[in-house]
C-alpha cells in the first residue's frame, strides 16, 4: 500500500467539503453523503461550522483508494481562516485545487496556485459544479489558462451543462485533439519528448504521453484540468483515477531516525494537547521520550500516551506509526503548531502566505471575567498562533491579529459558546511594521552612571533586505561571559522588537551585540551569595531593552503600511467616475487594459481601504464592477505616521525612570 497526503484547497463556496464527502462515499466510507446546508458531513465537525456552513479548521479523513492510502486534509476556503491552509501545505504529497464552473476563478484561487507551485506540491485542479445554471467550460479553461496557469490541459469533455443531467466523458486515445493538446504542452518541459516528436510524431503514443504527464504533474510543471459535480457524482470516478495516477506517494524511510511536522494542535476537555503530526522520516512508538523544537529555537520534550491513526474515515489506537502517515500524538505537553518533532534537521521555512494585516481589541463584557478571557484566549492561540495575543498589562486590554472581520465573528461565538465568555470588539486597525532607515549604536557599561544594573551590553542596528526579518549576531567572544546571559540579551533584543519607535514590529535588520560584561558571582567573606554584587540574567534583561531602543532611535525608523495589488474588471466608460474614488481611496492604479466593451485596471491599494473599495464599487460601476484583491507587501506611510500604543512601559523614557527608583531605595 502506498500512502498519499491529499490536500483539498479552493475559494469560499467551491464545494471542496461536498468534494470531500463525494471522495469519502465513492471510497466506501460513508453510504450517506452529508451535506454543507444541513450541516451533517463529515470534515465540518464543529458545531459553528455546522451553524454556519463554512469549514473553519482543517480536518483530516482517511480512506482507500485502490493500492493508496489517502489522507485527505479538508481546508477552509475563506481568506479569514488562510492561516489553516498555511500549516496544512507544508505537510502535502500532492493537492486538489477546486474551482467552481459558475464563479470561475478567483482572488483566493490564484493566491493557492501561486503558493502550491512555489512549493512544488503537484496539484490537479477539479472544475465543480457542472450541473448548476451559468456553469462553463471553454471559456473557463481560457481563464485558468490565464489567470492561473498556462501549463493546463482538460482531461475531459463536458455534455448538458449547467443541468442536473450534466456528465463528462474522459479523453481517450481516439481523441485526436486531446493528444495533440498533451503532446504540445508535454514537449514544451521535455527537450527528450520534444525530440523524439520530430524524429518521429508516432513514436508518441498515448501510454507514453500519459506517462509523461505524471512525471511532469509530480514534478509540479503542469496541472491537468477536470470537470464534473460533487452534487451528483459527474466526474468524480475520472478525479479519482487522476489522483492515483498522477499525484506520488509519500517518501521516507520508517527505520530511518524520527522527523515529522505538527500542522495542528488540539486541547481535550481536561487541557492535554493533542499534535497532529505527518511522519516525514522513521518510526514514534507510544511511550517513547519524544523531543520536539519550534522554528525560533525553542526545545522541550514528552513522552506519547498515545497515537491515533487515520483509517477508513475514522480514527483507531495503534502502537505506532512511521514515515509517510499522520497521526494524533498525544503526551506532548509544551508542544505548539509548526514544531518539528524528532531529530531536528534544516528545513525549508518561512512564512507561505501573507500574515495577518489587521488587530482589534477585544474586551469581556463583564470585567470579572478578564482572567477567563486571558486563559480562552491562550487556548485559542494554541490553535491559531497567528492571531498573536498581546497582552496590554498597562491597560489591561487583550489585542489579537486578524485576517478579516468574519475571522472576528467566529473567535466572537467560539469565546461564548466553549468558554462561556461574552466579548465586544473595538473598531478593527490596520497592523503596520516598522523598519531601520540608517544604523544606530547605544551603549552601557557596568558601574558607570546612568547604568543601574550590574552588566554592559552595546548593540548596534543595521537595515537589512526586505523581508529578511531579524538576525542577531555577535561581534563579542562567547568565552566573555557566561552563556546564559548572552541567551538573555539574545532572547530580549526579539522580544523588545515587537514593539519599535512608534509601537509597531520592527523588522529587517541586523542587531550586533558588540560590548558584554557583566561581575561573576560573588558573596562577603563566608557568607551567602549576594546577588547585589554578582550580575544576574535580570540585568541583562531590563539593560538590554534600553539600549536597544536607544540604537533603534539613532538609526530611525520608518513605519510602513500593508497594501494590496487589486483587479478591477468594469465597463470601459465607468473608468472616469471611479479614478477620484481610487484616489480618495489611496489607491494608485496602472493605466486601463481595454476589452472591448470591458476594461481591466490593476495596482495597489492600502489593504485599510480594500473594504471600503468593495462597498463603493457597486455604485461606481452600475453593479457591474468586479474586484479581486490579494496581499501585495508594504510600502512606506506617506501621511501622518499611525501610532500604536505600547504594551509596556516606553523604554526610551524608561532610563531616568530607573535611574530615580535606584537612587531613591540606594538613599
Amino acid at each position: 500500500m502506498h500512502t498519499l497526503n491529499l490536500g483539498i484547497l479552493a475559494h469560499v463556496d467551491a464545494g471542496k467539503t461536498s468534494l470531500t464527502e463525494r471522495l469519502l462515499h465513492t471510497a466506501g466510507v460513508v453510504d450517506t453523503l452529508g451535506s454543507v446546508d444541513d450541516g451533517s458531513t463529515r470534515t465540518d465537525s464543529l458545531a459553528l461550522e455546522r451553524r454556519r456552513g463554512i469549514t473553519i479548521k482543517s480536518a483530516v479523513v482517511s480512506f482507500t483508494l485502490g493500492t493508496t492510502t489517502v489522507n485527505l486534509i479538508d481546508t477552509p476556503g475563506h481568506p479569514d481562516f488562510i492561516a489553516e491552509v498555511e500549516r496544512v501545505v507544508g505537510v502535502l504529497d500532492g493537492a486538489v485545487l477546486v474551482v467552481s464552473a459558475v464563479e470561475g476563478v478567483q482572488a483566493q484561487t490564484r493566491v493557492l496556485l501561486r503558493t502550491l507551485r512555489r512549493l512544488r506540491i503537484p496539484t490537479l485542479l477539479f472544475v465543480n459544479k457542472t450541473d448548476r445554471t451559468g456553469a462553463r467550460y471553454g471559456s473557463l479553461l481560457a481563464r485558468i489558462a490565464e489567470r492561473l496557469s498556462p501549463d493546463t490541459v482538460a482531461m475531459g469533455a463536458t455534455r448538458r451543462l449547467g443541468t442536473r443531467e450534466a456528465a463528462t466523458t474522459p479523453f481517450t486515445a481516439a481523441d485526436p485533439g486531446f493528444t495533440a493538446a498533451l503532446t504540445e504542452l508535454l514537449t514544451r518541459h521535455d527537450d527528450g519528448l520534444l525530440a523524439a516528436y520530430v524524429d518521429d510524431p508516432a513514436a508518441l503514443t498515448h501510454p507514453r504521453l500519459l506517462e509523461a504527464l505524471a512525471r511532469q504533474t509530480a514534478r509540479c510543471l503542469v496541472h491537468p484540468v477536470f470537470f464534473g459535480s460533487a452534487a451528483t457524482g459527474a466526474g468524480i470516478d475520472a478525479l479519482v483515477d487522476g489522483i492515483t495516477a498522477l499525484l506520488p506517494a509519500a517518501t521516507g524511510d520508517p527505520q530511518a531516525s524520527a522527523r515529522g511536522t505538527v500542522f495542528k494542535v488540539e486541547r481535550t476537555a481536561n487541557g492535554e494537547r493533542t499534535a497532529y503530526v505527518r511522519m516525514v522520516e522513521g518510526t514514534v512508538r507510544t511511550r517513547e521520550v519524544l523531543r520536539f523544537r519550534s522554528p525560533d529555537g525553542r526545545e522541550g520534550e514528552g513522552k506519547v500516551s498515545a497515537v491515533g491513526l487515520f483509517e477508513d474515515g475514522g480514527e483507531v489506537p495503534v502502537p505506532a506509526v512511521g514515515a509517510g502517515r499522520i497521526a494524533r500524538l498525544k503526551g506532548l505537553t509544551g508542544i505548539r503548531i509548526g514544531d518539528s518533532v524528532g531529530e531536528a534537521r534544516a528545513e525549508a521555512g518561512g512564512r507561505h502566505f501573507a500574515p495577518p494585516t489587521l488587530e482589534t481589541v477585544v474586551l469581556p463584557a463583564r470585567p470579572e471575567d478578564r482572567g477567563a478571557l486571558h486563559v480562552a484566549l491562550v487556548h485559542l492561540a494554541d490553535q491559531d498562533p497567528l492571531i498573536a495575543v498581546r497582552r496590554d498589562d498597562i491597560r489591561r486590554e487583550v489585542s489579537l491579529s486578524l485576517y478579516g472581520e468574519v475571522q472576528k465573528e467566529v473567535i466572537q461565538a467560539t469565546l461564548a459558546d466553549e468558554f462561556g465568555v461574552d466579548v465586544t470588539f473595538r473598531t478593527t486597525t490596520t497592523i503596520c511594521l516598522e523598519r531601520p532607515v540608517g544604523t544606530g549604536a547605544a551603549a552601557e557599561f557596568i558601574d558607570t552612571d546612568p547604568n543601574p544594573f550590574l552588566a554592559t551590553v552595546g548593540l548596534r542596528v543595521d537595515p537589512a533586505p526586505y523581508g529578511s526579518g531579524v538576525e542577531f549576531r555577535r561581534e563579542v567572544e562567547l568565552g566573555s561571559m557566561p552563556y546564559s546571559l548572552m541567551r538573555a540579551v539574545e532572547e530580549t533584543v526579539y522580544s523588545t522588537l515587537s514593539q519599535g519607535i512608534h509601537g509597531w514590529q520592527v523588522t529587517d535588520c541586523v542587531v550586533t551585540q558588540t560590548h558584554s560584561g557583566y561581575w561573576p558571582r560573588q558573596s562577603h567573606s563566608h557568607g551567602t551569595f549576594d546577588k547585589s554584587m554578582s550580575s544576574t540574567a535580570g540585568d541583562f534583561r531590563n539593560l538590554t531593552p534600553l539600549v536597544l531602543m536607544d540604537a533603534l532611535r539613532r538609526a530611525g525608523t520608518r513605519v510602513y503600511e500593508p497594501m494590496h495589488r487589486f483587479r478591477l474588471e468594469l465597463p470601459t466608460d465607468t473608468f472616469g467616475a471611479l479614478v477620484p474614488v481610487l484616489a480618495r481611496l489611496g489607491a494608485v492604479p496602472d493605466p486601463p487594459e481595454p476589452r472591448g466593451a470591458l476594461c481591466m485596471v490593476e495596482g495597489v491599494i492600502p489593504a485599510a481601504r480594500v473594504h471600503e473599495l468593495q462597498q463603493l464599487l457597486p455604485g461606481a460601476t452600475r453593479g457591474e464592477g468586479v474586484l479581486e484583491s490579494a496581499f501585495d507587501g508594504h510600502r512606506p506611510v506617506t501621511g501622518p505616521v499611525p501610532e500604536r500604543p505600547r504594551t509596556d512601559h516606553d523604554p526610551l523614557h524608561r532610563k531616568e525612570y530607573l535611574l530615580r527608583t535606584v537612587r531613591r531605595v540606594a538613599g
